[in-house]
């Protein structure tokens, strides 16, 4: 043996070295907490709660990262030190990323007229890890949100920057499979049988979908279910045109559907061109099977 380090231990030291760097600094939210973006936000999720609205509202615990966003034009107090490790990362060949996942933390409700400041810093890099996606690191940052000056919340944000892997051809590329767990089990059989289920809350009555296990009204976990008539309306809708995955082929319209029954679901707008959907056309439900395990609903297109 030579002796020498390890080139990727040489590489991990550097990356490294940026742990604790700031990512942000003294970044101010570019609007106060403010009534109007309460309101499109609770409209777009569906989130009716009383807690949101009126004189003594507050903003949706959610909603965190929403005031320290910096648009088109980004925030003047982004450091270099981010910018940087993006920079060696793509020089590695990492030069491909994806979001992960994020974590919340919230320590004090947000009110309209709340100003808000905020800092961030690069807190962790992990060691190189291998993802079907390719090889690369995931890179934490972690942003403590002020209102007033005080701490409100703590948003954790994680990206895998990674070199794409060489994958073989494949004679057939599946849909990704739907993360089935104790919560959601009931409407993944009912999909099987060709049947949309909607859960009813049994204490207030209550519709909701996706399933969950308590009902966000009046907070009872118990519940039924009753079956969709299958009739709705695109309430919004995109066309997804790039990046291309496997077992799709873009463009294809993914709509927001809302359903006769008042909730909305997710799903393939399909039937109709892509470049004809339209907010507030009629949609008919319908399964289509896609292999020999998955089957999902979908929503076709009704043109006059």
């Amino acid at each position: 043996m030579s002796g020498e380090p390890d080139v990727h231990e040489e590489f991990e030291a550097r990356l490294k070295a940026y742990e604790g760097r700031p990512a942000a600094v003294t970044g101010v939210g570019k609007d106060p907490v403010n009534e109007p973006m309460i309101r499109h936000w609770c409209e777009a999720m569906g989130d009716t709660h009383p807690a949101y609205a009126g004189p003594d509202a507050v903003a949706p615990p959610t909603m965190l990262q929403v005031w320290t966003m910096g648009g088109l034009s980004g925030h003047p107090g982004r450091a270099a030190a981010y910018d940087e490790l993006l920079r060696l990362l793509d020089e590695a060949g990492c030069t491909s990323v994806v979001a992960t996942d994020c974590e919340q933390e919230y320590l004090r409700p947000l009110r309209p007229g709340d100003e808000i400041t905020f800092d961030s810093v690069i807190e962790s890099v992990s060691a190189r890890k291998t993802t079907k996606l390719g090889t690369g690191y995931f890179v934490t940052t972690r942003t403590d949100v002020h209102a007033d000056g005080a701490l409100a919340g703590t948003h954790r944000f994680r990206i895998l920057k990674y070199a794409p892997a060489h994958r073989r051809s494949k004679p057939r590329e599946l849909r990704p499979r739907p993360v089935v767990n104790r919560d959601n089990a009931g409407f993944w059989e009912g999909v099987a049988r060709h049947e949309l289920l909607i859960q009813r809350c049994t204490g207030c009555g209550t519709l909701r979908f996706p399933w969950l296990p308590g009902c966000n009204g009046c907070g009872s976990p118990d519940w039924d279910t009753v079956g969709a008539s299958g009739e709705g309306t695109v309430y919004s809708y995109v066309v997804l045109h790039h990046p291309p995955f496997p077992a799709f082929e873009p463009p294809y319209a993914v709509g927001l559907i809302e359903l006769a029954e008042g909730v909305r679901i997710v799903s393939n707008v399909v039937g109709v061109p892509y470049d004809k959907v339209r907010i507030g056309m009629p949609v008919r439900l319908e399964f289509r099977r896609y292999d020999d395990e998955l089957v999902l609903p979908v929503f076709q297109g009704v043109t006059p």
